[in-house]
């Protein structure tokens, strides 16, 4: 009798062992494109771990791979952030602020990220479910300062996306105070 196809095997959760490098590679991947940027190689990040290439290889078969999924790991921490910390804010306005203000601090702490995320993709904008975390905060904050009155009724999710991309772009070419761009925004925001 033939072995079972790979599609009809049934699927094995990841041993904790397996499961605890792949977080030790992530992290340190985190920590060394910060770094580094997009100089950054795959050698560095296992040492950093500690743990071999070929650990890295197993969980990540490609640099861009695991480029992608620090950018994702970065995002979900973001979302988290938003939902547990300025959905929870007295106002959503000030919600508003604290969302951009920690966007803006993730950003400026991982240049290097960025730059890796950057060079690898084209492009440092998060999509799928990372992407829709993000707007889904966005929209709920922007939904209740149109209840509360402290965002103009024409506010859009897009408008936020525009801005975050702003915010990135004045943080990579060190074009101005980030912090400044972020209150300028704000009050742009307010009816």
């Amino acid at each position: 009798m033939p072995p079972p196809s790979p599609a009809s095997a049934p699927q094995r959760r990841p041993r904790a062992d397996a499961e605890r490098n792949r977080g030790r590679v992530l992290d340190a991947a985190r920590q060394v494109f910060r770094e580094r940027g997009d100089e950054a190689q795959m050698p560095e990040i296992a040492r950093a771990a500690g743990v071999g290439i070929g650990t890295v290889y197993r969980h990540f078969p490609s640099r861009a791979a695991l480029i992608a999924a620090v950018g994702e790991q970065r995002q979900e921490e973001i979302v988290a952030f938003g939902r547990s910390r300025c959905l929870g804010c007295a106002t959503a306005a000030e919600g508003l602020v604290a969302y951009l203000t920690h966007i803006g601090e993730v950003l400026s702490a991982e240049r290097g990220l960025s730059a890796a995320l950057e060079a690898a993709f084209g492009s440092t904008e998060p999509a799928g479910r990372g992407r829709a975390g993000a707007e889904e905060v966005a929209g709920r904050l922007l939904a209740r300062g149109k209840d509360e009155g402290s965002v103009r009724a024409d506010a859009e999710v897009a408008d936020l996306v525009m801005a975050v991309c702003g915010l990135a772009a004045v943080i990579r070419t060190g074009a101005g105070d980030w912090r400044r761009y972020v209150r300028t925004v704000c009050a742009g925001l307010r009816p």
